[in-house]
C-alpha cells in the first residue's frame, strides 16, 4: 500500500466501545499480524502512520466520543502527522453516508460485517484458517471470548440490531478451537460475551446451548475461570445455574443488564417480562446458586418514566440489593421503536435519578463489603499500579467490578497469578487484602 512517508507501514488500530469491539480489533490485529502487517493498538507516541479507528455508535456519548477520534486523526492527517485513515465499527455502519459527507478526509468507512474489505484496503488478505488467532489487548490472564454475534431481540431503545445484525452463535468446535490457543499463550481466564448469551444455539442447533458449550470450555487445559457476560431476563436457560453450582471453573457471576422494573415501562421497553417475573427468577438464581454475585444495568429517563415509576425503582434496588450495578440515563436513538416516543424526561431529572440510584447501590456495595473484611478469597492478580498489586475474585469483572488492593511495598505478587487473599478492609468499590499464603 503506498503511502506519503518513506518510512516503514505501521498501522494502529484505536478501540473505542465495548468488549465486542475490543474483540473485533484483536481478530483484526491477528488477521493483519498474520499477513506481515506491523500493528500496535492505541500507541500513545504517534507510533503508526496507518490508523484504523474501531467505533462505537450505540448512545450519545459514545458517539460523540467516536466523531471526536475520527476528526482528532483526520486533523492528523491534514498536518502530515499520520498518512491514512480508516474507520471500522458501529457509528460506521449506522451512519456510514453521513460521515462520509461530513468527514472526507477519511480513506475509507467500513461497517461491522466488511472485514475482508478493510483488510483488502490495508493490503491484507481475510485469511479463513485463522480460527481463535488474535493479537489480545487484554492482560495476558484474561481475554474476552465472543460467543455470537448480533441479536435478535426487539427491545424498544436499543439500536444494536441495526449495526450488528440479526443472531448468529459461532459453533461450539470453533470455540474450543480459540480457547484452546488463549490458554496456550497464557490466559487463565475467559470471559463469555454476546448481545444474549442465553440466545446461544437456537439458530445452529435449535435449543439454547449455552450449557453444553460451558461443559465443553471448562475441559479446556489451562483455564481456570469463566464468566458469563450479558444474559437476557426471558428464557434464561436454568441448567447454566446447575452447572454455574457443580463445576468450580465457572464463575458464581452473572451479568444481565435488566434496565428496569416497572412494569409500565418494561412493557414500553418490550422486554417481555415483568415485575413478578424478574425478581422471582433473581430469587430463583440466588436460590440455585447461594452467594452468587449478580451485576445489572439499568436505564432511567426513558420516555414517560414518571416518578411512580422511578420510586418503583429506586425500591426494587434497596430491596434486591445487587452485588455489582450500573446505570445509564436514556438516549434517544433514531430508527429504534422508542424513537417514536416523546424524550420527555428534562436531562437535568435523568442525571439526578441516575444518581439517585448510584448513591443507593455505592450504600449496599459498602455494606456487602463490609461484611467481606476476615474472609479468604482466591483471587487472581491483574497488574501492578502504583503502590499496590491490583487483583479481583471470582466476583467481578475486569474494568467494571470492585478491585482487590495489595500493598507492593510489603508483598510481591506476581500477575495472572491466583492466590488466596485475606480481606483487612473495605471501601464502597474497593478491598484491601493481604496473602493469606505465600508458597
Amino acid at each position: 500500500m503506498r503511502t506519503k512517508s518513506l518510512k516503514k507501514n505501521k498501522i494502529n488500530v484505536v478501540t473505542l466501545g465495548c468488549s465486542k469491539n475490543v474483540y473485533d480489533s484483536e481478530v483484526l490485529m491477528g488477521q493483519l499480524k498474520a499477513n506481515g502487517k506491523e500493528v500496535t493498538h492505541e500507541a500513545t507516541n504517534d507510533e503508526g502512520n496507518i490508523i484504523v479507528i474501531n467505533t462505537c455508535g450505540f448512545i450519545d456519548n459514545a458517539k460523540e466520543e467516536s466523531v471526536n477520534m475520527i476528526l482528532e486523526y483526520a486533523d492528523k492527517k491534514e498536518q502530515g502527522l499520520v498518512d491514512k485513515v480508516f474507520v471500522t465499527g458501529c457509528l460506521s455502519e449506522r451512519y456510514k453516508p453521513d460521515l462520509e459527507k461530513e468527514i472526507p478526509n477519511v480513506d475509507q468507512f467500513f461497517g461491522t460485517t466488511e472485514l475482508p474489505l478493510l483488510l483488502k484496503a490495508l493490503g491484507a488478505d481475510y485469511k479463513h484458517e485463522l480460527i481463535g488467532e488474535r493479537l489480545t489487548t487484554t492482560p495476558k490472564n484474561y481475554a474476552y471470548l465472543k460467543i455470537s454475534e448480533g441479536c435478535d431481540r426487539p427491545c424498544s431503545f436499543c439500536a444494536i440490531p441495526l449495526m450488528r445484525g440479526k443472531h448468529v452463535s459461532t459453533p461450539i468446535e470453533k470455540l474450543v478451537i480459540e480457547a484452546e490457543k488463549l490458554a496456550k499463550n497464557g490466559v487463565k481466564e475467559l470471559i463469555l460475551i454476546a448481545q444474549d448469551l442465553t440466545y446461544y444455539g437456537l439458530d445452529l442447533y435449535k435449543k439454547r446451548n449455552l450449557a453444553e458449550l460451558l461443559e465443553a470450555l471448562v475441559k479446556v487445559d489451562g483455564i481456570e475461570w469463566i464468566r458469563l457476560h450479558y444474559a437476557f431476563p426471558t428464557g434464561f436457560p436454568m441448567d447454566v445455574l446447575e452447572l454455574m453450582k457443580r463445576e468450580p471453573k465457572i464463575c458464581n457471576y452473572l451479568d444481565i443488564p435488566l434496565q428496569h422494573i416497572s412494569d409500565n415501562i418494561l412493557k414500553s421497553m418490550r422486554r417481555g417480562t415483568t415485575y413478578e417475573k424478574t425478581t422471582n427468577l433473581l430469587k430463583e438464581f440466588r436460590k440455585a446458586v447461594p452467594g452468587m454475585a449478580i451485576r445489572t444495568t439499568l436505564i432511567v429517563g426513558y420516555p414517560g418514566e414518571t416518578e411512580e415509576d422511578f420510586e418503583i425503582l429506586k425500591n426494587w434496588v434497596q430491596e434486591m440489593r445487587f452485588e455489582r450495578l450500573g446505570c445509564f440515563t436514556y438516549s434517544h436513538e433514531e430508527n429504534t421503536h422508542a424513537y417514536l416516543l416523546e424524550d420527555n424526561v428534562p436531562e437535568d431529572i435523568k442525571r439526578e435519578r441516575a444518581n439517585e440510584i448510584m448513591d443507593i447501590q455505592a450504600q449496599i456495595s459498602w455494606e456487602l463489603n463490609q461484611e467481606k473484611i476476615g474472609q479468604t478469597f482466591r483471587c487472581v492478580i491483574d497488574r501492578k499500579e502504583g503502590q499496590y498489586f491490583i487483583g479481583r475474585t471470582e466476583f467481578d469483572s475486569p474494568d467494571v467490578d470492585n478491585e482487590v488492593l495489595v500493598d507492593a511495598s510489603k508483598f510481591y505478587l506476581k500477575t495472572g497469578d491466583f492466590i488466596d487473599l485475606t480481606i483487612i478492609d473495605a471501601t464502597e468499590f474497593d478491598l484491601y487484602a493481604e496473602p493469606t499464603t505465600l508458597n
